[in-house]
């Protein structure tokens, strides 16, 4: 074969099976390692590509003998295209690309294609084809770094630190006018608790000149670590508009402009610097890393399910979740004391309404400083005799521990003496593993023993960015090599230690199980950890609603299989429990988390429970926890799935209907399990309902009507106040296990 010709490696047949492939490309050399069946690593580096950064993100290191993957290098143009066994071409990489410490991909994504993924953001968009997205840590916002396709191949871009996700190579800067805007007082909260805020809106605009029309991705950039408000006109038109107490500091959307220029103002905060980033769309999708070694990614093929199962065979498979995490999970911002915490259990009980877990939430260490792993007496005299009493009436405690800690508690001390903290922060430096084996050395002695059956490890990303412009692990690296791997590394320590695999035996609670850890934020294979994502502090509108079913979707796509929100919203009204318009509002929120992975409310500076909004709402919460428990049997035949062969129990409706382009559409409905369509109602006042009923051999069947319906159109339905429209998918009928009524 001559030199600069195609270059073809037979992954299936040709190659001495325990070589990994190494050729001459470009500047440097691309290697091609079988990772598993469907699955290939491709690594391009130029000179010697070292880095001491250990291998965080896979369990899998061997190559396999068996691999269906076609891999053809064309030297001379520079691409690499990925084929499954039919030799039909699914993946083709177009620029492979180092320069000054920043590696960048760009890869074929033709019109037609539909790309699902990237975690949990707040812009609202599943289908992230042609959008640009900044992948950072911060409360709301999960960065997860992979993709699926529609066109049938997953990828996985291998990097610890910020990624820009299509990146916008042209920018302007929004100057500020000198008029302000309206003015609020919020109550927040933060790392150092609650506080009140008086927030200043401020205009500010700028001009885009556009020389060629078509659809163009904006990316708006603050300037500060988190946003109060997302906001933005074009030529008096609103394109971007999202309030919430706490926002990621960037966000996203697709828009068509003409040729020519455009007035841009934006209504944001106070001591916002904002930058709109944008570019027009291409028929390419790029991933780019500021600080890498090498262009590093994955790639997969295959239908979603045989996607995600070989992403966690190759980063780690979920655990089983506890069965009793599976029911209803009620929190509020916050029990007080251990007394506040067994009457409302025992008012549960009273009232009839099942419950399986309640959840402490922070501020419990009370006199000894944050999170200083030790209970204020005063308010929780015995916490072992308080899970004890839990126990006995089968309802499990939850925890909020952080990786932050108060440097004046006792813990704290002990931690600054031995420099185990990021610098200039207060959280722990989890990348030093003795910091690591001292946090759990101290979680062990002070927490474990009180019967404590699941933690909630608060704040991982850690919060505020605080990773950018630091160095870890006594200097070793810097932040910005690892700003987005944080939340694994904390999840790490305490699962290991929990499962007896850190070389000091823990106790997840109950003798037996899995440990069970609420996070958020996470990185992938987090999921080996035993993790549940939630979606952060949102507030509790309908658009927020909205978002959160498609952020949830979209961490779905990335492989977590474990995640839930705040059923309510965090921030909500200060008349909440009389405020008609808000329980509308919350009721819907609680009528779509009875078909989420975990069933969770939660709410600040709220007491959450359902006798506080009158007995019509409370009637409505009671059937939705009857109708959790009745699903049990079904979702926890799911979720052996999940553990057992990488199943997705939340599934956007790419892995059923890939081939149906309406249903690729659809941006809330999804399905649950393998026979459960839903289709929340995401807006005020409606008595009917419309749902996209996907293409399937033998159609659907209305949930609680029994009517049939034919796939492949969009049907109208009647709803009430206490439910969503669920369809049952005839060919898959016999595998819902349910109770009955």
């Amino acid at each position: 074969m001559k030199k600069n010709m195609l270059f073809t490696l037979l992954l299936a047949v040709g190659l001495p099976l325990w070589l990994t492939a190494q050729v001459p490309f470009g500047k440097g050399q691309l290697t091609v390692k079988k990772v598993a069946g469907n699955a290939v690593r491709i690594i391009y580096a130029e000179g010697q590509a070292e880095s001491d950064l250990p291998d965080w993100l896979y369990v899998k290191h061997d190559e396999v003998k068996t691999n269906n993957i076609r891999v053809d290098i064309d030297r001379k143009r520079q691409l690499l295209t990925v084929k499954d066994r039919k030799e039909k071409p699914l993946f083709t990489a177009t620029s492979h690309e180092l320069k000054g410490g920043e590696a960048t991909l760009a890869f074929s994504s033709p019109k037609d294609e539909y790309l699902f993924g990237l975690g949990q953001f707040q812009d609202g968009y599943s289908n992230v084809r042609g959008l640009s997205r900044r992948l950072t840590q911060v409360n709301t916002q999960i960065s997860l770094p992979m993709l699926l396709s529609s066109k049938g191949y997953g990828i996985l871009w291998n990097n610890y630190g910020l990624t820009e996700f299509n990146p916008c190579s042209q920018q302007v800067e929004l100057q500020r006018r000198g008029n302000v805007g309206r003015s609020e007082t919020v109550d927040v909260t933060s790392t150092e608790g609650g506080r009140r805020e008086v927030r200043q809106q401020n205009l500010f605009e700028a001009e885009l000149d556009i020389s060629e029309e078509g659809d163009y991705a904006l990316l708006l950039d603050v300037g500060q670590k988190m946003a109060r408000r997302h906001h933005l006109t074009i030529d008096g038109e609103v394109v971007i508009n999202m309030q919430n107490t706490w926002l990621p500091p960037t966000t996203s959307t697709i828009v068509h402009l003409k040729a020519g220029k455009h007035a841009v103002t934006a209504e944001l905060t106070r001591g916002d610097k904002p930058t709109l980033f944008y570019n027009k769309e291409s028929d390419k999708t790029v991933f780019r890393s500021p600080v890498a070694t090498a262009v590093d990614y994955t790639v997969f093929v295959g239908s979603p399910d045989e996607i995600i199962a070989a992403y966690r065979e190759l980063t780690g498979p979920s655990p089983l979740m506890p069965s009793w995490a599976l029911g209803y999970i009620h929190c509020r911002e916050r029990f007080h004391s251990s007394q506040e915490i067994l009457e409302t259990a025992n008012r549960f009980k009273q009232e009839q309404l099942p419950v399986s877990m309640l959840v402490q939430d922070w501020q419990w260490w009370g006199k000894y400083g944050w999170n200083a792993m030790q209970f204020d007496e005063r308010y929780y005299p015995d916490p072992k005799a308080l899970t004890d009493s839990l126990h006995r009436m089968d309802i499990r405690l939850m925890l909020s521990v952080w990786s932050k800690i108060d440097k004046n508690s006792e813990v704290g001390r002990q931690m600054q003496a031995a420099d185990y903290y990021i610098p200039g922060t207060d959280w722990i430096d989890f990348f030093n593993p003795d910091a690591a084996a001292a946090y759990w050395r101290n979680f062990q002695e002070r927490l474990v023993p009180t019967g404590i059956d699941a933690w909630w490890q608060d704040a991982t990303e850690p919060e505020n960015d605080d990773l950018a412009g630091r160095r870890v692990n006594r200097g070793r690296w810097a932040g910005e090599q690892v700003r987005n791997v944080y939340p694994l590394l904390v999840c790490k320590t305490v699962y290991e230690g929990l499962a007896g695999k850190s070389g000091n035996s823990g106790n997840s609670g109950i003798s037996g199980e899995s440990p069970m850890i609420l996070t958020r934020c996470g990185f992938p294979g987090i999921q080996r950890y035993g993790i549940a994502l939630w979606s952060g502090d949102v507030g509790n509108d309908w658009e927020t609603l909205r978002r959160q079913i498609v952020a949830g979707l979209g961490v779905q796509a990335a492989g977590i299989p474990w995640w839930t929100y705040d059923a309510g919203g965090f921030f909500r009204p200060g008349d909440q429990y009389t405020n008609q318009e808000y329980i509308e509002r919350m009721l819907r929120w609680i009528e779509t988390s009875v078909y989420l992975p975990l069933m969770r409310v939660h709410g600040y500076m709220s007491n959450t429970e359902p006798w506080n909004y009158g007995p019509e709402a409370q009637a409505v919460i009671a059937e939705c926890l009857k109708e959790r428990y009745r699903l049990l049997p079904y979702i926890e035949q799911c979720a052996q799935r999940v553990a057992s062969e990488g199943y997705t129990l939340m599934r956007p409706l790419v892995f059923d209907f890939a081939d149906d382009p309406v249903a690729l559409q659809q941006k809330c409905e999804y399905m649950f399990g393998p026979s459960l369509l839903i289709s929340p109602v995401t807006e005020p006042g409606v008595t009917e309902w419309k749902t996209y009923l996907p293409k399937s051999d033998g159609g659907w069947q209305d949930y609680r009507t029994g009517r049939h319906y034919d796939g492949g159109q969009t049907v109208t339905t009647a709803v009430d106040k206490g439910h969503i429209p669920v369809f049952v998918r005839e060919k898959n009928k016999k595998e819902l296990n349910i109770i009955k009524q």
